[in-house]
C-alpha cells in the first residue's frame, strides 16, 4: 500500500508541476511570438518596397520562412486573399490561429488590416511601421510580464503539488 501511495503522491506533485510550467510558457510563449511577428511584418515591409509581388505571395513566403503560430497567421490570411480582401483576411487569420497573444496584442495587429491591400506602397509600409512600433512596446511589456510570472506559476505549481501532498499524508 506505501508505494502505491508514494507513486500517488508523487503523479500529483508532478502533474501540478507540468501545470504550472505550462502556464509559464504563455508568457515565454507570447514573447517569441511578438518577436516573429515584428520580424514577419519587417520582412513584409522590405518585400513590398523593393519586389512589387502580391500580398498573398509575400505573406506564403514570410509564412514558409517563420513557421509556428505566426507563420500559420500569414499563411491563413494568404490562402483567404483569393476569396476576401486582404484587411479581411488578416483579420480573420488573426482570429482563427491558436496563438498567444493578448488582446491588446490583436488589436495592435488588427489594426493594420485597415490599410493592408488598399492603399499606395508608402501608405502601406508607413502603417506596418506603425504596427511594428507598438510591438515593440508590447515585447517590452511581454518580457516584464514573462519575468514576473514565469517563475511565480512554476512556483505555484510545485507548491500546490507538495500542498496536496502533504495534505493526503
Amino acid at each position: 500500500m506505501l508505494p502505491f501511495k508514494l507513486f500517488l503522491l508523487a503523479m500529483i506533485i508532478g502533474a501540478s508541476s507540468a501545470i504550472g510550467i505550462l502556464f509559464s510558457k504563455k508568457y515565454a510563449n507570447r514573447e517569441k511570438e511578438i518577436k516573429e511577428m515584428k520580424n514577419g511584418l519587417n520582412m513584409f515591409a522590405t518585400k513590398i518596397k523593393f519586389t512589387y509581388e502580391p500580398i498573398p505571395n509575400l505573406f506564403m513566403e514570410i509564412a514558409n520562412k517563420i513557421g509556428g503560430n505566426v507563420g500559420e497567421i500569414f499563411q491563413r490570411a494568404a490562402t483567404r486573399m483569393k476569396e476576401q480582401t486582404a484587411g479581411d483576411a488578416w483579420k480573420n487569420a488573426l482570429e482563427e490561429v491558436n496563438h498567444s497573444f493578448t488582446k491588446e496584442d490583436v488589436t495592435i495587429l488588427q489594426n493594420m488590416s485597415r490599410l493592408l491591400g488598399q492603399t499606395d506602397l508608402e501608405g502601406q509600409i508607413s502603417e506596418i511601421e506603425v504596427v511594428s512600433q507598438f510591438l515593440t512596446s508590447q515585447l517590452e511589456n511581454a518580457g516584464e510580464e514573462r519575468k514576473k510570472n514565469e517563475k511565480m506559476y512554476r512556483t505555484l505549481g510545485i507548491v500546490t503539488g507538495l500542498t496536496i501532498a502533504i495534505i493526503l499524508i
